[in-house]
């Protein structure tokens, strides 16, 4: 008889744990299975419990429900911190983390979350771990406050954040910076190349038989070399710095650089000379921009700029769309002002399919894949990750704003 009744009161404090772990971490997150997450989860938790058979903490996912329910009344009484997540394809371990500390709450779907959705959604959550499709701004702040604590954005850039009123709120604002900056100058290389030795295009020949009647014509699919040119760089930050590190083995003829001031480094490092805006637009083969997106920089490169370049001027923008006219773009690559552009980022994202620049040859277009690899976007994840468990704690953000 004593067995039997240590069985139901066993029995007992499991149905109990897993009740009470549902409530607090979700019950689509506890009911999936009896997985490593969940583990993990009530691993980080009280070190003081006991497993059942006196060896110390929890060692399996069923001892750890049944010291849940065991323990039911203190655990019902901790305050576990909620957190949105606007977005279900985030990196696995980015959530994992979150989960294990607190009750977080994902948008089912691989696509930025519906304005209207996100503002019903972020009532009572202490945190944000958003994306730069999603504007945090006064509206949404008014939505969530006053629990709101902490805006993690899985982004180097942040104007989609109202830094300024979460400042004046209180609100713990993190970034991802330094993580992409290689990712993305590897990726404003490869779309240099491609638009200047004209990859698109001559990918389709393959195709559609323009090889086959070329008959190896000498000027045929004939691009533009690096070697020996003059590379103009905008914003020579972290990610410009990178890029006109990975020119330096192009042999370029110059490496120019605008910006707000002038760098001891660039000249030590890359040989590269410090010149005005419009001088750098005048003397560049190779416009490179790795700008910020500020309201001054906004448009800044518009007809009057286009015109200022060679008509053999190569533009690439890696940075933000925002700093661009794409009217005056389209205008410049069709009425042969400058040569060719190539573009990661443009304004909107995402571009039209039936926008004007998708229908010209000289205009390489790319989906906003900076950054995109697999090592750098887990790496940008877990970050905005420790950025928000970092804010509840009212400890600093490893990357604060």
């Amino acid at each position: 008889m004593g067995y039997k009744k240590e069985v139901i009161k066993t029995l007992y404090h499991f149905e109990k744990g897993w009740k009470v772990a549902q409530s607090l971490f979700g019950e689509s997150t506890i009911g999936e299975s009896r997985s490593r997450e969940c583990s993990a989860r009530f691993k980080s938790g009280d070190t003081s419990l006991e497993s059942k058979s006196g060896r110390g903490r929890p060692s399996n996912f069923d001892d750890q429900i049944y010291y849940i329910g065991r323990n039911s009344r203190k655990y019902s009484m901790t305050t576990v911190p909620k957190v949105l997540i606007t977005r279900n394809d985030i990196p696995k371990e980015a959530i994992m983390l979150l989960q294990s500390r607190c009750s977080v709450e994902v948008w089912n779907k691989p696509s930025p979350i519906p304005r209207e959705e996100l503002l019903k959604r972020i009532k009572g959550k202490n945190a944000v771990y958003c994306l730069i499709t999603d504007k945090i701004n006064v509206e949404l702040l008014d939505a969530a406050s006053p629990d709101l604590k902490v805006v993690g954005t899985m982004s180097v850039g942040h104007d989609h954040i109202d830094l300024p009123e979460c400042k004046k709120r209180g609100i713990a604002v993190g970034n991802t910076p330094d993580v992409l900056t290689d990712a993305v100058a590897e990726l404003t290389i490869a779309l240099l190349l491609a638009t200047s030795r004209r990859l698109m295009e001559a990918t389709k020949e393959v195709t559609n038989g323009g090889w086959a009647n070329c008959a190896w014509g000498p000027l045929w699919m004939c691009g533009t070399s690096v070697c020996e040119s003059t590379v103009g760089v905008v914003g020579l930050g972290r990610i410009g710095f990178a890029v006109a590190e990975r020119l330096k083995a192009f042999k370029p003829k110059t490496i120019l650089y605008a910006g707000n001031k002038a760098k001891i480094e660039a000249a030590e490092k890359l040989n590269a000379k410090f010149v005005p805006f419009d001088e750098l637009v005048k003397q560049s083969d190779f416009i490179i921009v790795c700008a910020a997106l500020t309201p001054t920089s906004k448009g800044i490169f518009n007809l009057e700029a286009f015109k200022k370049m060679k008509k053999s001027a190569i533009f690439i923008n890696t940075s933000r769309g925002g700093l661009v006219d794409h009217e005056d773009l389209y205008t410049a690559l069709t009425t042969g002002i400058i040569k060719a552009a190539g573009l990661d980022v443009m304004e909107p994202e995402p571009l039209p399919t039936d926008h004007k620049l998708t229908k010209l040859p000289n205009c390489v277009l790319l989906p906003h894949i900076g950054s995109a690899t697999l090592e750098t976007r887990t790496i940008m994840a877990l970050l905005t990750s420790k950025n928000i468990l970092a804010g509840l704690d009212g400890k600093p953000l490893p990357c604060p704003l």
